[in-house]
């Protein structure tokens, strides 16, 4: 069976945890698109070269999940050349037997426009910026910031902005648990699934 699961939204929406909730509980493969950018940006050099030699070693790094790698990725991922380099990559897993979950930030809108499919997970920028600061640490007024000029960076890049399909359903986690926002995922994949 070939499922595409597209999950897009901005940082610390709680993309990640769902996806990998979806994965999980459906048996599909998961990829989270943004460790792709995060391993560029922490490669350091040429981004475009970095882009094209990217390995499994690169992506099994433990900095990726730091801010500064979130920062590298969003800058990274402004430059079309080194979104070409990732965006076949990323299609042919979509498409892999067994069905597949991706989150990111152009999932729906240009990976796989085509997804069986599509959620848009957001929350308030200070519900946002309150996770990251506890998963991190740090001055939570400079996180605010960051996740703000982040949001501004995604959204307003000419290649691929952060912006949900024009089908995909949004999940709005700001006042939800964890497990509320992945029941309601999962109950939207589940009513997408060929009947056997």
């Amino acid at each position: 069976m070939i499922f595409t699961v597209a999950v897009d939204g901005p940082a610390a929406a709680g993309k990640g945890t769902i996806s990998r909730a979806l994965a999980e509980r459906f048996g599909f493969a998961h990829l989270d698109t943004g460790l792709l950018y995060r391993a560029v940006g922490a490669r350091g050099g040429d981004p475009v070269a970095a882009a094209r030699g990217l390995t499994p070693a690169d992506l099994a790094r433990d900095d990726l999940r730091t801010l500064a790698a979130g920062q590298a990725a969003s800058r990274v991922a402004a430059i079309p050349d080194v979104r070409a380099a990732l965006t076949a990559f990323q299609q042919e897993f979509a498409r892999r037997e067994g069905g597949a979950v991706l989150d990111g930030r152009d999932i729906g809108t240009v990976i796989c426009p085509g997804a069986e499919v599509k959620l848009f997970v957001t929350a308030r920028p200070e519900i946002r910026a309150h996770r990251r600061w506890l998963e991190l640490g740090g001055d939570a007024a400079q996180v605010l910031a960051e996740v703000i000029a982040r949001d501004d960076r995604d959204m307003n890049r000419a290649d691929a902005p952060l912006k949900p399909a024009a089908d995909a359903v949004l999940v709005d986690t700001s006042d939800l648990s964890i497990e509320a926002a992945i029941a309601r995922a999962a109950e939207l994949v589940a009513a997408r699934l060929p009947r056997a």
